[in-house]
Parts: C-alpha cells; structure tokens; sequence
C-alpha cells in the first residue's frame, strides 16, 4: 500500500463518525420590514436560525425566497432585496420548514432622486481602492490623477475630478465617454484594470451622478455619523459562514443599508475570511477574529467566534482574582480548557523573571519547593515586589518607551541619570500611575531640579508629544492622522492637531553650566517653562488647532494656565476610556507574552479586545486601587490563569489568544545577559555606571542606550528612537544564536578563572550534585536521570583538573544554550 493510501486510511479511521448537525427550531429575520427608496436602494436581508442548542447561526444562503408580487422586489438567492416597482408586498423566506415573512415597500422608483457626491459617488471609489494608498489614494497620486486617501476629503476629490486634466475626467453630455467610466470599466486602458461592469450597480450610480450635471449636493443634505454592522458579534462554527449587514447613520436620523458600498478585512485570517458583500466564512482553526467594517471614514467591527468542534470538555477553574472568571467564560465560549497549574519550580522561575528580570538561584528553588505554605505564592510575589531587581527591571521597560536616550552627546548624560532613577524611584515606591504620568506631561523647569523635564528633550515638537502621549498614555497610534484621516480608526486630522494644540505654550531655553565649555561639552541645561500665549497650527485647515482632547470638548485657557495640566487632568481621569485600559492591557502583555489587545499600543476600534470583559475588569481594578500599578500586578500575578504550565493539552493546542496556557517567550536582552552571567559567575561591568549601594552593575539597571555591548545588541535591545515596545526584539535570530554558541565573549565568560565551571571543578562535592545545581539555576528544575548520568559520565572521563574544568564548561554551555534556559516557561 503506498504511503498516500496509508495517510489517507489513518486519516479516515481518527475522523470518526460525522456529528450531527443541531436541528433548528425557529427562523427569525433582521430587518423585520424593509422600505426602499429608489432603484439604486438593494438592502441585505438576513435569516437567522435558532439551533436547539440555543445557538443561532446565519442560514440566510440556506433559505428559499419568494415575494408575493413580483412587480415589487424581487429577492436573490443571497438574501437581497431588489425593488422593481412602486408598491407593498410581503417577502415569505422557508427554512428548515419554519417560514419568516417581512413586509416590503417600495417607493420613488419612477423618479430620480437627489445624488449626493460625499454620499454616494465617493464610497464606491474608495471601495473599488481607487482611492487607496496604492493607486490614486497615495500623496503623489497616480499617472497625473490624484485622490484623497479613502475618500476622506470629498472636496479634494470633487475638484481633482471635474477639474484637474482639463475637465476631461467626467463629461455630462456625454456620460458614457467620461474617461471615469472608460478607464474604471476597461475601454480605454487603465493601469489599475478594470473596477466596473457595464451596467454594474456602481457604473450606474457614477453614471447617473455625471448625467445629473455633476452635483456636490446640498449644504442641507445629510451627512454619516457613524456605522453599525449586524450582527454585532456571532458563533460560528469551523468551515460555517456569516453573512453581515452594515447600515450607516445619517445626521437627520435616517439609516441606509450600505452593505454593498462598505469595506471589510479581517484581523486574522487564519481564522476566518471576509469578502467583498460582507459574507465572514470560518477556517478550520479555533479561535477569534474582528473583521473590520469601514464607510466613509466611519469604522465598526463585527467578532466571529470559532469554537473546538464537538463537545465542549468540561473544567473546574476556582477563580482567585478577578482574572480568572473572565478567561474561565472565554475558554467555555471557544470550547477549549485550560492546562493544569504550573510546578513551583516553574512558577518561581517564571514570575521571578517576570518581576525582577533574575533567574532565581538554585537554593531558592529547592526552598519553594520544599515550602508547605499554601499561600506561598503570593508570599513570594510580595517579596520580590519589594527588591531592588523589581524597581530597576520595570524602570528600563518605561525607560524604553518614554526614550530615555543619551544619543552619545556627553551634556545629555546627566538627565538620563536623573530621569532614569526618578522613573526608578517612583516604580519602587508605587508611586499612584495618574501621578506618575502627571509628573511627565507637566514638567517644567530644569533636568537637575525636576528630572523628567528631560523627556521634552525627544518629544521636542507638537507632533513628537501626539505621537508619544497618545502611543503610550492612551493606547493609540495617531501618527496616521498627522497627515490625513487615519484609515483604520474614527480619529481625524482634526482630532491629531486638536492634541498638538496642547503642547503650544511649551517654552524653552538653554542655561548655561558653569565650567562645561572647559570640560569640552557643548550646549548646556535645559528649562521647560509655559509661555503666556502660544498656538499650533493645524496642517489641514492652515489655522490656528482648537485646543480639544479625543471625543472630548474644546478647551479655553487664560494666560496664566498651562495646557498641559488641562490635558493631564482629562487624560488621568478614572473616567477616560483610554487612559487605566492602555495601562492594564500593557501590564498584562508583560507578563503573558501579548495584550488583550495586541499589539498593546494600538487599541482601535479595528482591534478590539480578545477578552473585553477581562481587559475591563483589569481596568476597574486599578482605578478601584487609586492606580497602584503593584496592586494590578498582584491581580494579574495571583490569578490561575497566570499560573498555568505552558504544556499544551488536547483542547488548547491551537490557542494563541485567550491564555488556556502560558506562553512561553524568550528572555529579553537585558535578562538574557544578566542571566548568562549569573550562570557563568561571571558578571560584566558596564564603565560609565554610577555605582549603587542595593545591587552589582547589571544590563536591568542601565539608564540609557549609550552603553556599548554587541550581546545586547544582537539580542534585540532597543535603541529608544520610538516610543514603540515593537522596537525591542524578543524572537530569535541566527546572529543570537551564533553569539551564543559560539563568540569569543560568552565563551570567556564560560571558561572564566574563578567562573562557575573554574569553582565547579575544583569543588569536593559529587559531581550528580554539582551538576543538580546547575539544572537548578538553569532551567529551575533537577536534571532528568538521562541527562544526569549523561552529565556525570561526561564530567567523569575527565582525568586532569584542566580536562575537569574543561568538562564542566561544555556542561554550562550545553545548559545556557538550551532553549529551557533561554525562554521564561
């Protein structure tokens, strides 16, 4: 038998009988009644089945249609609706034999109605991607023609069309010679191919728009609001299918389906894909996707849910902090279960990496171990919040975003010193984290007196303190909106500058240092102060930017205020939506490898959270604890769900976002050289670093970029050029690798007199203990009885105390180079 037919049988022989489908037990219609105006007005009906296990699921394509006039509508085998005449009539929609019926009207389809460009003209652009950053959309335009990105300026676009290339674009005399019309449908060539059908819905929306004379339309008419999509959220059963339908929201309180005219793209497409009529089909993979819904710079979401097939596995996970309930009903929606608890082994290594950036030393292990407190867990969490290791570790993860940055210019040396150790100060002390970022946004006077003044040394323009408060702070990345509308979100141009006007009485100025010039430095300190008037101009309108926050209302100041404390007032609220969320979801992708959003600084409205519910709670939490951002690890720390093994089982195997399992994630640069050291007994120095009474130089502690080390390098430190976590790499590389394995400075540091392999050989004990303490400290476990006798055998062919020191370095080596040490599990 070949080898095809053999998969094939073993393949056949796991399948199993095929499940039965739930039967359904009632049909029910969205909407329940259409009214259609005119003949270019076709909504989408959908039929929804209630399955007898309560669930619904879409059998729009499933159902048989028929209208009892046919001089009305008609209705295609999709579920849309198309109006043919003036008239009512009543759409009957059978399936599963439960029969749903929707009354229909239909009016004005013997006249012409009004055709709005903005509304009408526009969405098919930007839908065909005329308008798109690839083609006409981009800032150059394209082969002469030039639109605005996604439609987001109609007025832009309305002027280039009907008067830009000699008014050749469009002719209504003859509107089937408008090079529109000819390029868009292939008769005449077009470098983007064709986009239209002849007589296509969207040849005759644009055709008709020409012959009307080109309307704009009326400062009266109605302009979009917002979106909304139906239904919001559904699931969806692997290889099952939803059908959606979009409506927009029109400022005089009307509703249109504008399903056909919308955009749609999913967030993981793994998961489930979307095409262009809104019909969401699952893949053969468990999990979550958003599919992105977009119209007229108006962006909802639609969440398909797609369950493990079969029975959903039954599970008891006692909740202890407010985590856990949450992950709990997560797991039960997907119908997976969660691993079992970690080993103590394996936690007090994980959350003494995770809070302290330190591998735990063997002796620690085997206490933790060997402790009987069942409350020693959250004994040990307490204690290593209170080290030194802790404030230093979590003072270089805000270093890294709020770009504490030398730049190798010896008069900037001193503020990162300041700014780095006020930073640590207030993580060792849980400063409130409201407080915490007041302290930055609202700094004035100099680096020496207030140090993180300094941070107006990189966030040196309007656009430089958008980008970072609004990254860091707030969970957005607005720099798209610096330009144009941001093509994934609801905030406009507007919105960005509205930001930037915060920062328009920033002063500053330069004082002298007595006896710098002598020391060969140039420049001197600088002094943040608010000026009495000052302004931004906002890039779209040329004006002077209105002073507003996000969704928020213009603000007013007198000469005396500095904006920036209004700002701070409303960002630090326990009421701002962004503001604790951005936070929580931070620190929970710290210790969990990715964010409830992810990646955790883009927090739009498109790349809603995997757990909503959890991501809420977490942010209640920390509000509720006056913004300890200690009382927030603990939650998070405490939970089951954190203290998960990262052994998969049967159930959640495929998981990648909803946590049944620990994730297991490579120890950052700074970790990973601290812990080679460790291992080693050979600690570098870093020359430059202040000396400090609490601990020995390690890379945690270092305040800034400046300092040279190919090791952190090549293991993604970052550089701090952006205010993105994205800038540091966690993956593996095969430069990383080389390094370790092979470069001349890990192997010193391996074969170091008086390192760990030097004072292993010449230690008295036996070997199998020797090498217990290093598994120990290496991985936080004993070593198995194959890799001991491996060890030891390998250690006892050794006949020299040179072949014997030799021996133990292949040994550490050997550990420090296996991925057990190199990932936190």
């Amino acid at each position: 038998m070949s080898r095809t037919l053999l998969a094939l049988a073993a393949a056949l022989a796991w399948a199993g009988p095929a499940a039965a489908q739930p039967a359904i037990t009632a049909a029910m219609p969205y909407p329940t009644q259409l009214r259609m105006r005119g003949l270019e007005d076709a909504p989408q009906l959908l039929v929804t089945g209630r399955q007898d296990d309560g669930r619904d699921v879409d059998v729009t394509a499933a159902a048989t249609y028929a209208v009892s006039d046919p001089k009305v509508a008609r209705v295609d085998a999709a579920g849309r609706v198309f109006p043919v005449g003036n008239g009512t009539a009543e759409i009957t929609a059978t399936v599963g034999g439960h029969t749903v019926r929707v009354p229909v009207t239909c009016a004005d389809m013997d006249r012409a109605l009004p055709i709005n460009f903005a509304n009408q003209v526009v969405p098919i652009l930007t839908r065909l991607a005329c308008s798109s950053g690839g083609c006409h959309g981009k800032i150059a335009g394209q082969n002469g023609f030039r639109l605005s990105l996604l439609g987001f300026e109609p007025q832009f676009d309305y002027e280039n069309l009907l008067k830009e290339g000699r008014g050749r674009r469009v002719f209504p005399a003859n509107p089937e010679a408008s090079l529109l019309l000819t390029k868009a449908t292939g008769q005449a060539p077009h470098g983007g191919g064709k986009k239209m059908e002849p007589n296509g819905e969207e040849y005759k929306i644009v055709r008709r728009w020409i012959a009307s004379g080109l309307p704009y339309g009326s400062p009266t008419d109605p302009t979009v609001t917002r979106v909304s999509v139906y239904p919001e959220t559904r699931v969806i059963d692997r290889k099952g299918r939803q059908q959606l339908a979009v409506y927009a929201h029109y400022s005089d309180g009307t509703t249109e389906d504008v399903t056909r005219r919308a955009q749609f793209e999913s967030n993981d497409t793994e998961v489930a894909t979307v095409s262009e009529s809104g019909l969401v089909n699952s893949l053969n993979v468990t999990g979550q996707a958003a599919v992105m819904v977009r119209y007229q710079g108006n962006v909802t979401v639609f969440r398909a849910v797609v369950p493990r097939p079969g029975a959903a596995p039954a599970f008891e996970f006692a909740a202890r902090t407010v985590v856990d309930g949450h992950t709990a009903k997560k797991w039960r929606d997907l119908g997976i279960a969660p691993s079992d608890l970690c080993t103590d082994e394996q936690f007090i290594r994980r959350v003494t990496l995770d809070l302290t950036g330190t591998i735990p030393d063997a002796a620690a292990v085997v206490a933790f171990a060997a402790d009987r407190d069942p409350q020693k867990r959250d004994k040990l969490i307490d204690r290593l919040l209170e080290t030194p290791e802790y404030a230093y570790f979590f003072a270089n993860k805000w270093a890294d975003v709020l770009r504490v940055k030398r730049r190798n210019q010896a008069n900037r040396a001193a503020g990162t010193f300041a700014f780095h150790e006020w930073i640590r100060e207030a993580v060792a002390t849980d400063r409130p984290y409201d407080q915490f970022v007041r302290g930055i946004i609202t700094a004035s006077g100099d680096e020496h007196r207030n140090p993180p003044t300094f941070w107006f040394r990189e966030v040196a323009t309007p656009e430089n303190f958008v980008d970072d408060v609004s990254q860091v702070f707030l969970g957005q990345r607005l720099a798209c909106a610096n330009c144009h509308h941001h093509p994934y979100e609801k905030w406009t141009q507007d919105d960005y500058w509205g930001l930037a006007a915060f920062y328009g009485r920033v002063g500053k100025k330069t004082v002298a240092i007595p006896g710098q010039q002598n020391q060969g430095q140039q420049g001197g300190r600088q002094v943040i102060f608010t000026k009495t008037a000052g302004s931004v101009t906002n890039k779209r309108t040329g004006g002077v930017a209105d002073m507003r926050p996000l969704e928020g209302e213009s603000v007013k100041l007198g000469a005396e205020d500095d904006p920036r404390a209004k700002f701070a007032d409303w960002m630090t609220s326990p009421k701002n939506p962004f503001f604790a969320k951005a936070v929580a979801n931070r620190y929970w992708a710290h210790f969990f490898g990715r964010g409830i959003v992810d990646p955790l600084d883009d927090m739009r409205v498109t790349n809603p959270p995997s757990n909503p519910e959890l991501l809420d709670a977490l942010t209640k939490d920390l509000t509720d604890n006056n913004f300890s951002l200690k009382a927030l690890i603990r939650t998070i720390c405490r939970s089951r769900t954190y203290q998960l093994s990262s052994t998969p089982n049967e159930f959640n195997s495929e998981d990648k976002a909803s946590f049944a399992r620990y994730y297991p994630r490579r120890l950052q640069a700074e970790v990973l050289f601290d812990a080679v050291g460790r291992l080693t007994s050979s600690p570098a120095g870093f020359a430059g670093l202040p000396a400090d009474r609490h601990a020995p130089s390690r890379a945690i502690m270092l305040p800034d970029e400046s300092f040279t080390s190919y090791f952190l390098d090549v293991t993604g430190r970052p550089q701090r050029i952006s205010a993105c976590e994205c800038e540091r790499v966690n993956e593996a590389s095969l430069a990383m690798s080389l390094h370790l394995l092979n470069s001349n400075d890990v192997q010193d540091r391996i074969a170091r007199a008086g390192g760990r392999a030097d004072a292993l050989s010449r230690d008295p004990r036996p070997d199998a203990d020797k090498v217990t303490e290093l598994f120990l400290l290496a991985h936080a476990r004993r070593p198995t009885a194959e890799q001991l006798r491996v060890a030891v055998e390998h250690i006892g062919r050794a006949t020299t105390p040179a072949a014997k020191k030799q021996a133990y370095e292949n040994v550490v080596w050997a550990l420090l180079n296996s991925k057990a040490f190199l990932f936190n599990q």
